[in-house]
């Protein structure tokens, strides 16, 4: 198959670093995951973001397959908004579209996984369909090749960020085709009755991330975490964690804008953004 930096970085069992982008625009994706070599992986967020699941993550993700095989992997973290079966079709979109993964978030229950896994699978190991015209070329191989061999390299990652995610955590873990434990310190914190990390989580909800990380390892599974700096990024792979966000497209817009004018002035920023 074509290059896919996730994939390779969790068969070597090495740390991936990532950048999320939540700005719309095929010009936009591109220009961040040519932005390091040490890029691993981007995640077009269709949740939060202001990037469209149909046709904002699939143009985003052609212009992301043009940089060739120096291109970092391409995720899409869906919205799953509405009733429980509504990721199913947000799914086939955002596969469809050429994405080599995807993050569902809210997930809270081993049957909720095992449908997520189904989703992703061609099969007989799952129940995705067959057909798009497109999706192939933005892996660089003929459809036979995809077809054969996407059930393997499509990352398959589940959001733990609230209570009843924590309480069930062990099943989750458990469900086989799973490839990774996604954690949102944000959500996580607010769902759990503390105040979102600032930028560190509460020593509480540090408690449960801990547990997330340990509980997905003993399961085969790998733990990413969501991190709003390098440094923070630095210290969660420290302590273990297989994937991890370091930079956002607005945080890193944002905190480069100030500091240039904090150079060009001469006078702090007072305060600061939002550090999401």
């Amino acid at each position: 198959m074509t290059s896919h930096a996730l994939y390779a970085a969790f068969k070597a069992s090495t740390p991936a670093f990532g950048a999320w982008i939540t700005l719309p625009g095929g010009l936009t994706a591109r220009y961040i995951a040519d932005s390091s070599p040490h890029l691993s992986f981007v995640m077009i967020d269709c949740e939060h973001g202001a990037t469209s699941l149909s046709p904002g993550a699939s143009e985003a993700i052609h212009a992301i397959a043009a940089l060739g095989g120096a291109a970092p992997s391409v995720l899409v973290r869906i919205p799953a908004t509405g009733t429980c079966s509504s990721t199913s079709w947000q799914i086939k979109y955002a596969l469809d579209a050429g994405a080599k993964g995807v993050l569902v978030p809210m997930v809270s229950s081993a049957e909720k996984a095992k449908e997520i896994v189904s989703d992703c699978r061609f099969p007989p190991a799952g129940r995705r369909g067959y057909g798009n015209p497109f999706t192939h070329m933005t892996w660089s191989v003929g459809r036979a090749d995809y077809l054969n061999k996407a059930n393997e390299y499509i990352m398959v990652i589940v959001q733990i960020e609230n209570k009843e995610g924590v309480e069930n955590l062990e099943q989750i873990a458990a469900v086989d085709g799973l490839d990774a434990l996604f954690i949102g310190p944000y959500d996580l914190s607010l769902g759990l009755g503390y105040p979102p990390p600032s930028p560190d989580p509460h020593p509480e909800v540090e408690i449960v991330i801990q547990r997330i990380l340990e509980v997905a390892h003993s399961n085969g599974k790998k733990c990413a975490i969501y991190c709003s700096s390098g440094k923070q990024a630095a210290q969660r792979a420290k302590q273990g964690f297989d994937m991890i966000n370091a930079s956002s497209d607005q945080g890193a817009l944002a905190k480069g804008i100030a500091r240039d004018l904090e150079d060009a002035t001469g006078a702090q920023t007072a305060g600061g953004g939002f550090g999401y």
